[in-house]
């Protein structure tokens, strides 16, 4: 739980950017959450300034439901989980930027997913949504695992799933693989009879484009489709062994998060499925711990 040794009045901002979408919170140590607001991707890796713009738009979002003025973003401590800073430039571009924020401390997605996850004390998660990746934290020791990126890896994620699916029905529609109920499934999707009109509607597409087939992957292995049900039992034994190296550093607790999160789990080793717990707080709320024990270390020292 967040101490409130600190100061009574002391406002914080968390925030949670992802590949897909931006989430804020707005907590007070007297009244606890004020607000929220949603806005677009935010992974700098994936468009610099439109990770700034949705940071900012859900600032705002979440500034306006807590019925605060725009000004009072300059009295407002930050706390950011951010995809795409585990590669040092971007953390260093995200750290130069003249931020509105009284102050504002950075780290990855992973690392504020875990303290959220588990309310501030050790543990482990894995995050399966646009992209996917793993973090523990025990006894002041970190492991992150995965998280290369879109495409050469998120094996098992949203966009990793939809990526394998446009490849599989592109192949068959061309006659070099086995016929699957995805292809009619994204002609429909696209609107378009032919490979090639698939082949142009993602071409140069982000991550997020992919990660929104994912679940027309899920449904059609529900129903029995080889092909899909490949990939998702490809994507989810990735995710188990992930899981299990996670499990060798002996956190207190595992959990996972983000959107693929349930509809994996049925399809995950027994061993790993048995030991997922739900997360305790969302990773905003973690970003919020973050920035209160940042500040805590600062006045200490």
């Amino acid at each position: 739980m967040m101490a409130k040794s600190a100061a009574q009045d002391q406002l914080f901002i968390g925030i949670d950017g992802g590949g897909t979408k931006c989430r804020a919170t707005i907590y007070s140590f007297e009244k606890g959450v004020l607000g929220t607001g949603l806005g677009g991707p935010a992974n700098p890796l994936h468009g610099f300034e439109r990770a700034l713009e949705s940071i900012m738009l859900s600032t705002q979002l979440a500034m306006q439901d807590a019925g605060l003025k725009l000004e009072s973003v300059h009295d407002l401590y930050a706390g950011l989980g951010l995809a795409g800073v585990n590669l040092p430039q971007l953390y260093d571009r995200i750290t130069q930027w003249d931020h509105p924020f009284k102050q504002m401390f950075l780290t990855t997605d992973l690392h504020t997913a875990c303290i959220g996850a588990h309310e501030g004390n050790d543990g482990a998660v894995i995050i399966t949504g646009t992209g996917s990746c793993g973090f523990s934290i025990v006894n002041g020791q970190t492991i992150n695992l995965g998280g290369h990126g879109f495409a050469q890896g998120d094996k098992g994620s949203g966009a990793w799933m939809g990526l394998e699916a446009v490849k599989a029905v592109l192949e068959s529609m061309d006659g070099l693989a086995e016929k699957t109920a995805l292809s009619e499934v994204l002609q429909e999707h696209f609107q378009t009879r032919t490979a090639m009109g698939i082949a142009e509607h993602m071409a140069g597409q982000p991550s997020s484009a992919y990660a929104k087939l994912a679940r027309y992957v899920f449904n059609a292995a529900d129903q029995g489709d080889c092909v899909a049900r490949e990939i998702v039992v490809n994507g989810a034994d990735y995710i188990s062994r992930l899981a299990l190296k996670l499990l060798e550093t002996d956190p207190p607790r595992l959990s996972m998060i983000g959107g693929l999160a349930e509809p994996l789990q049925k399809w995950l080793d027994p061993a790993v499925s048995a030991q997922v717990k739900p997360a305790i707080q969302p990773p905003e709320m973690g970003a919020i711990y973050y920035a209160q024990k940042a500040i805590t270390l600062q006045k200490v020292s």
